[in-house]
């Protein structure tokens, strides 16, 4: 069985219990507690009960508290999944949203979602998924229009012919009638 990583010499546990009633994250107060058991004599897997982890985990703490003080028993939030879209296939995309599509080049007269993902699929080698792909254009500031459909027959100068007039907002009521009694 290895040796147990030791604690940094520049803090012992009256200091680590001290920090800990002084901070306002609960995590880092559950740790700071933990790694104080250890400086005061006790054993790692005390320190795993009193934290309520395994013995890897505070061996993390350990190493975290050694590298950064008590500032690296703070949890971060978890970097998460690098973005399938860079800098650069966004300024592709932009480009591609900004000039329309081609009906020869592309077979299609307006963008849609799935068109967009499949022509940075062959280009780019890159498969987004339609949600992602509206996320990213939303966060881009597009938003999905389209135009009010219109038939190619369509005669301008007969539409106002089949408006309907609206009625005029205010009409003058009758004479207000006394009820007898």
């Amino acid at each position: 069985m290895a040796a147990p990583v030791p604690l940094r010499p520049d803090y012992d546990a009256e200091a680590l219990r001290v920090l800990a009633k002084r901070s306002r994250d609960p995590d880092q107060t559950r740790r700071l507690l933990a790694l104080s058991a250890i400086y005061a004599g006790g054993s790692r897997s005390e320190a795993a009960a009193l934290g309520g982890v395994g013995l890897q985990t505070v061996r993390d703490w350990v190493l975290a508290f050694n590298a950064d003080g008590p500032d690296g028993l703070i949890g971060g939030k978890a970097p998460g999944a690098r973005p399938r879209l860079n800098a650069d296939l966004r300024a592709v995309l932009k480009a591609l949203v900004e000039q329309g599509p081609v009906p020869a080049a592309h077979g299609v007269v307006r963008w849609r979602l799935i068109d967009l993902a499949q022509i940075l699929f062959e280009d780019h080698g890159v498969s987004v998924s339609e949600q992602t792909l509206s996320r990213v254009l939303r966060s881009m500031g597009y938003r999905k229009l389209s135009a009010r459909p219109r038939h190619h027959a369509q005669d301008q100068d007969a539409i106002p012919a089949f408006k309907k007039p609206s009625p005029p907002a205010w009409q003058r009521s009758r004479g207000l009638r006394v009820a007898s009694r």
